[in-house]
């Protein structure tokens, strides 16, 4: 297994107040990501999600146990530049990640703070806004864009670094529903193309779409494992405080109600096409 982030019993604790007992946020978590997979990680507020996902580019360090990232022990301050070279990240609100008055000095700033040459800058911001359909907007000021398109400015900064993996903490979170289902087009098409992606999210619809879903509950890992398995255990779910995807839930009232819809519906069209073939 070719792994691209290895966490070992991942225990992070913070002092919310001087004087106060640590808060475990992270409590003996162990995952491996499988380079060019796609793992969406789940949980109520609290859960201790986007704290994990600050571990894996060495934003936060262990308080014990070890996260590799592309073989890189994230505590090793020595190789800080390249785990951020392998693995970068996007957040919640794109208007914290965005340091430029004009949108292809935003996205070059990534490039230029790694080092890398002028003339392959130019390369690379155009193809990074290419990528994300702003091309046309990069001589404009990003502040007079809308949200979705501050955070496709924002992806367009981490893909001009080139990483390997790009994990996305909340991206969709504040975005209306146009630049919700845009911005997670755009993630799906840089997993096509073979980076490693690494959802977080509270949106079960999205989390549906992955290879790999995980649930934490209060900093410990409650199920891991695609999908259709995770999806399938509706008490763990709703003990994490989480729901079902809207489609799972209708077709499980079906069932309930004795109609018979096949199992492991996920998305809309799948149940939709599960009611048309009822006889």
């Amino acid at each position: 297994m070719d792994r691209i982030i290895c966490i070992e019993n991942l225990i992070l604790e913070y002092q919310a107040e001087e004087g106060s007992e640590p808060k475990r946020a992270v409590d003996d978590v162990s995952i491996d990501i499988e380079r060019g997979s796609f793992t969406a990680v789940i949980g109520r507020n609290g859960s201790g999600k986007s704290t994990l996902a600050k571990t894996m580019n060495a934003l936060l360090l262990p308080t014990e146990g070890k996260v590799y990232t592309a073989g890189f022990d994230t505590a090793d301050a020595e190789h800080l530049w390249d785990i951020r070279q392998n693995a970068g990240m996007v957040f919640q609100n794109p208007d914290n990640q965005l340091v430029s008055a004009i949108v292809e000095d935003d996205v070059a700033f990534g490039p230029e703070n790694i080092g890398v040459d002028p003339d392959q800058i130019r390369v690379r911001v155009d193809e990074a806004l290419t990528a994300v359909n702003m091309y046309d907007y990069r001589k404009k000021a990003p502040h007079m864009l809308s949200g979705g398109q501050k955070q496709r400015i924002a992806i367009a900064g981490i893909i001009a670094m080139k990483p390997a993996c790009i994990i996305f903490d909340e991206p969709t979170a504040m975005l209306d529903p146009k630049g919700r289902k845009d911005v997670l087009g755009i993630i799906h098409k840089l997993h096509d193309e073979g980076i490693t992606v690494v959802l977080i999210t509270h949106f079960m619809e999205e989390a549906a779409q992955a290879d790999t879903v995980v649930i934490l509950d209060n900093g410990r890992i409650a199920a891991k494992g695609t999908p259709e398995e995770v999806f399938s255990l509706r008490n763990v779910i709703q003990s994490a405080g989480l729901e079902m995807p809207f489609a799972a839930d209708v077709a499980d009232r079906l069932r309930a109600k004795g109609i018979d819809i096949s199992e492991g519906i996920l998305e809309m069209d799948e149940l939709v096409e599960a009611i048309c073939q009822l006889k």
